[in-house]
């Protein structure tokens, strides 16, 4: 059986290791070049691994057992390769990744390749929230061992960065901005001196320990949200920023909506049935909103809420969902109720930014012949 060809159980939220598992052993066979101590590709492997490989079949170089001799990498991250080598260059050398942004600019997702290709899994994760405590950056206890037998090595629980510290791996942790700040300060002895001390076990060999080769932090941060703690100066010295932008090109966006919006209607366990107009004018006012200027140049008043690519697939798969199990009408009468849902999450007043946005260039492309804007311009009353 080949790697393609092994059965991967289907569920839910599948790691980007399982999901993409083929391209990780073809490349890790077909990149033999020299790899920082703990990495199970190359950097260069990674970045292909992340970027794709520009529609070139890549060559193994000599027969391997359960792996195809040529295959094509596909681009998984829509952003510049430049960033991309950034950050790999920085893993490499072993220092703290942070990626920063505005919500849905795939922050989270970038952090889950880079941590596949690099360690193997994105397993070794901590979800930052206020309520998220210093153990989960250093250890806690099996209570019931340490009743038993007192403070010993077996009764020590690893969180997920001593686990990635003892095997010389990349640790993610999501919203790093989310926790409190001396719990994110907890971060700071650790990305300085390489190690975490456990005083309970004093005395013992194991009362100190050290990480492995290959150990390192990619951290995530959004620029605009709410419930954010400011991190402390020493650190943010800690690790390199890379902010992580809005996808530039519109064609680009729409390619990747589409992508993960069938994908996502497939899960759901139908055929993804939406016309590419009606994804282009899902675009279209994603992107007119977010940069708060129409593709016509006209001024748009931006709302509260971003208007994120995240959003936008999420809004693509609806229309999906509901075009394939619950048919009757066209998917472009629903994009409005859509769009209120999304820009009314954060301020009850973005509504009126909708509206005016409906008043302006919806109108005026109306007014230019546009059957597909008529049709939205006729549907504004579903707005109120």
């Amino acid at each position: 059986m080949t790697v393609t060809e092994q059965s991967t159980p289907v569920r839910q939220g599948q790691p980007a290791e399982e999901r993409h598992a083929a391209e990780l052993a073809f490349l890790a066979a077909q990149d033999t070049g020299p790899r920082p101590p703990g990495w199970a590709l190359t950097p260069r492997a990674v970045v292909t691994f992340v970027c794709g490989s520009d529609g070139v079949e890549l060559a193994l170089p000599g027969r391997r057992a359960g792996l195809p001799s040529k295959l094509v990498i596909a681009p998984k991250f829509v952003g510049e390769r430049a960033l991309v080598e950034r950050c790999v260059v920085t893993l490499a050398g072993e220092r703290g990744l942070l990626l920063t942004g505005e919500p849905g600019t795939a922050k989270s997702m970038l952090s889950e390749l880079l941590a596949a290709a690099v360690s193997g899994t994105s397993a070794l994760t901590v979800q930052g929230t206020a309520g998220t405590t210093e153990d989960a950056f250093r250890y806690g206890w099996n209570y019931a061992l340490l009743l038993a037998q007192g403070p010993t090595p077996q009764a020590l629980v690893d969180s997920p960065v001593l686990a990635a510290m003892r095997a010389g791996m990349v640790v993610r942790v999501e919203e790093i901005t989310r926790c409190l700040p001396e719990v994110q300060d907890a971060l700071v002895s650790i990305l300085s001196d390489r190690r975490i001390s456990v005083p309970e076990l004093t005395a013992t060999e194991d009362a100190v320990v050290r990480a492995a080769p290959g150990f390192t932090v990619i951290a995530t941060a959004n620029l605009r949200d709410r419930g954010v703690s400011e991190m402390s100066a020493a650190l943010k010295r800690r690790f390199n920023f890379e902010t992580v932008d809005p996808i530039a090109d519109a064609d680009a966006e729409a390619v990747l909506i589409r992508r993960q919006a069938v994908a996502a209607v497939q899960r759901a366990g139908a055929a993804f049935a939406v016309d590419d107009a009606v994804l282009d004018a899902l675009v279209t006012v994603f992107r007119d909103l977010r940069s708060g200027r129409s593709t016509e140049g006209w001024d748009v008043e931006r709302p509260g809420t971003v208007m994120s690519t995240a959003e936008a697939v999420q809004v693509a798969a609806s229309l999906g969902v509901a075009a394939a199990y619950l048919p009757g009408g066209d998917a472009l009468d629903l994009l409005p109720g859509h769009l209120l849902g999304v820009v009314r999450k954060d301020d009850p007043a973005d509504h009126a930014r909708l509206l005016g946005y409906w008043d302006g260039p919806v109108r005026r492309r109306a007014e230019n012949g546009s059957a597909m804007w008529r049709r939205l311009w006729d549907l504004r009353g579903s707005l109120r």
